[in-house]
């Protein structure tokens, strides 16, 4: 069976991408040249299921990553299926075969001494800007909530005598979340100084230099330029949440906790965090422990 008039299928009725094209003819071809050398075998229709997963696993042991590999078994089930429509082949040897699993990425998170440093640091409290944009990045820490969720906030949610934010979070499910003192403190201070700089009549908690309401690119400005220089991780209100979890985690904070401060609707998505704090002791023990590193 000649590729090309496969790839004239993905091509003209599956309008697929070139560089899509591209890398299926490159795919196929290597694992023609797979059986061939393998094998000896010179059609790809005479191939058996047993041989493709002898070449997936041929791939993984030279160091191919999950991505590339699962190209690859993508290009092979778009050109079985085609032969198999084609009536060149009884059967299509990759229908049992699955896309491997990719590799859980760690939440990427701020040192808490790094977070420390830049919170403890001094602004002044008569420069509206600079207590609103500390503001913020210290809302997103030590609540942990989303950013759309701080650009939805209203004078209301806070409860200053109660020491309580109400927050609301995905399908407008409502949750509470504990401050600090200081943290209300710093709203109390931002909330005086906002009323002093601008008349406005909207009651959104968290507005531009212009008085106006706060956006998303708004938010993630401020996040990274006021962590600019304290820390090399990537700099966002996500990695801030990402930051609080794992925090509280390595503190000793109960998970079902964690997932109500969160707004999470199932401890599932909670539990990424473990792998942060199991990573955390390994550190502890590998430094810390006389046999930790012995041959």
């Amino acid at each position: 069976m000649n590729i090309q008039n496969f790839l004239q299928y993905i091509s003209n009725e599956k309008r697929y991408s070139g560089h899509t094209i591209t890398a299926y003819q490159s795919d196929i071809q290597f694992f023609s040249e797979y059986l061939i050398a393998v094998y000896d075998i010179k059609n790809l229709s005479d191939a058996s299921p047993q041989m493709i997963r002898s070449w997936l696993a041929s791939l993984k042991e030279e160091g191919l990553n999950t991505n590339s590999i699962n190209r690859k078994i993508s290009a092979l089930k778009s050109f079985y299926k085609f032969l198999l429509k084609k009536g060149e082949i009884l059967a299509n040897p990759t229908q049992k075969i699955h896309l491997l699993k990719k590799a859980e990425k760690l939440p990427v998170y701020i040192e808490k001494g790094q977070l420390k440093s830049y919170l403890e640091a001094g602004i002044s409290e008569h420069n509206f800007s600079a207590v609103r944009n500390k503001l913020i990045v210290e809302l997103l820490y030590v609540t942990g909530m989303r950013q759309g969720e701080l650009i939805g906030l209203k004078h209301d949610a806070i409860d200053f005598a109660n020491k309580m934010l109400k927050v609301h979070g995905k399908r407008n499910k409502e949750r509470i979340i504990p401050l600090s003192d200081s943290t209300i403190d710093e709203l109390s201070t931002y909330i005086s100084l906002k009323k002093k700089t601008f008349d406005i009549t909207h009651d959104w908690l968290i507005i531009t230099d212009r008085g106006l309401k706060a956006y998303p690119k708004f938010i993630y400005r401020v996040v990274n330029h006021q962590l600019e220089g304290y820390t090399s991780t990537k700099k966002s209100p996500h990695i801030l949440r990402h930051s609080f979890a794992t925090h509280m985690l390595n503190n000793g904070a109960d998970l079902n906790n964690i997932k109500e401060l969160l707004g999470h609707s199932n401890l599932s998505a909670t539990q990424i965090y473990t792998h942060n704090t199991i990573e955390q002791l390994k550190k502890i023990y590998n430094n810390a422990h006389p046999r930790a590193n012995t041959n």
